[in-house]
């Protein structure tokens, strides 16, 4: 992938969100995003955008959801060549599996998602805009955001693991 291809993808990524955070988040002082975790930007490190630096689990279980494709629940790929639809779709079934494991979307502490090097980079802006609808963006959970060759099928779009920490 060239130089000029990352750049605009980070613009991309970057550019247009204006989340706050708390001022003692900016401090290195944690906020509470439930009584499991604190979520939170160290001192001494860069405030992002869009994502916090550190999740610390201070209580509660830690639940896994592994990579979460545009499959339906009969296994039907959803949005074919849509990257916004499937984006949606991986969204619902994230949310399907943290809730299934007692929790909801404001227990995700981690994400990390991975996009193959075949998407316009200008179609990213639907991913965030998908992601805002679930995560906290007043204090989002720590985030990975990678560009891949390709995924396992090459009609997916978009791929997102998550980590919970629900109460037990």
């Amino acid at each position: 992938m060239n130089v000029l291809y990352r750049a605009a993808l980070a613009a991309i990524l970057l550019g247009g969100l204006t989340l706050g955070f708390a001022q003692d988040n900016k401090k290195g002082k944690a906020v509470n995003t439930n009584s499991n975790t604190r979520i939170f930007n160290p001192t001494g490190m860069h405030t992002p955008v869009g994502y916090s630096h550190v999740a610390e689990v201070t209580s509660g279980k830690i639940v896994y959801i592994a990579g979460q494709v545009a499959m339906d629940a009969a296994g039907n790929l959803v949005g074919k060549d849509d990257f916004a639809a499937q984006v949606e779709q991986v969204f619902v079934n994230l949310k399907t599996a943290v809730e299934a494991a007692g929790g909801t979307f404001k227990d995700v502490v981690k994400l990390n998602t991975y996009v193959p090097d075949s998407v316009d980079p200008a179609l990213i802006t639907a991913f965030r805009a998908a992601r805002d609808k679930h995560v906290n963006t007043a204090n989002p959970p720590a985030s990975t955001f990678v560009i891949v060759r390709r995924l396992v099928r090459p009609e997916w779009l978009v791929e997102v693991e998550a980590v919970a920490v629900v109460s037990k």
